[in-house]
């Protein structure tokens, strides 16, 4: 059974995954909009580094992340002046790197929604005299709707499941930074593996929702 340490990790867990979704929505969705529309010579190295995590190590990430935002690196010292402290092993370091952890995963469906929406809805809306910010919010983000179910339901479901950013970034301090595949990975190094089980088992079910959540959101694309 579940004792009281994995419930903790069970409620950060799902915590982290929700606040970390509403980041991806917020700044992916515009994100996602300028790689479609933007002509900067940038566009090719922005779209690189978003898409970085798909390949990249996440204990990499969870590297490079601990050096710049540790007492003695940049960002670190700028966060400290700030007044913000260290990031390392808190719950807003999570927030930074599941962030960036998941961002591919949010920004390649919104993209991809906003590509097949075309220029033709934007023009329309323009003939109308809707300002550029009225046509993206009552026009492009109605007909991305699709696109952004999917990047949150992936953008969740990844923080969900991410270990090891989550491990080096946070490390495994119950109630703090002990997220669910943490905690799985304390009980089988304890050897602790009927819980480790009631654990896996929850997430397994959850796995299945999920691939079942998005093939429910393809359109059947069978002709009659």
């Amino acid at each position: 059974m579940l004792d009281a340490d994995d419930l903790a990790a069970i409620r950060l867990t799902l915590e982290l995954a929700t606040l970390t979704t509403v980041l991806l929505l917020l700044l992916g969705t515009p994100l996602a909009w300028w790689l479609v529309h933007s002509r900067s010579r940038w566009k090719g190295v922005v779209a690189a580094v978003t898409a970085l995590p798909l390949v990249l190590p996440p204990t990499v990430l969870g590297f490079y992340l601990l050096i710049l935002l540790g007492p003695e690196g940049p960002l670190g010292r700028l966060t400290q002046t700030l007044g913000w402290g260290v990031l390392p092993f808190t719950f807003p370091g999570l927030v930074l790197a599941s962030f960036l952890y998941s961002l591919p995963f949010a920004v390649q469906p919104i993209r991809n929604a906003f590509e097949g929406m075309g220029d033709r809805p934007m023009e329309v809306a323009a003939t109308l005299r809707a300002s550029p910010l009225d046509a993206f919010l009552t026009v492009a983000l109605p007909l991305a709707r699709p696109g952004l179910m999917t990047a949150a339901i992936l953008g969740f479901a990844h923080t969900v499941g991410e270990f090891g950013v989550v491990l080096m970034m946070g490390g495994n301090i119950p109630g703090v930074t002990s997220v669910l595949s943490v905690r799985i990975y304390a009980r089988v190094e304890a050897m602790e593996y009927a819980h480790a089980h009631w654990l896996a088992g929850g997430m397994l079910v959850f796995a299945f929702c999920v691939l079942l959540a998005l093939h429910a959101l393809q359109p059947d694309r069978r002709r009659p």
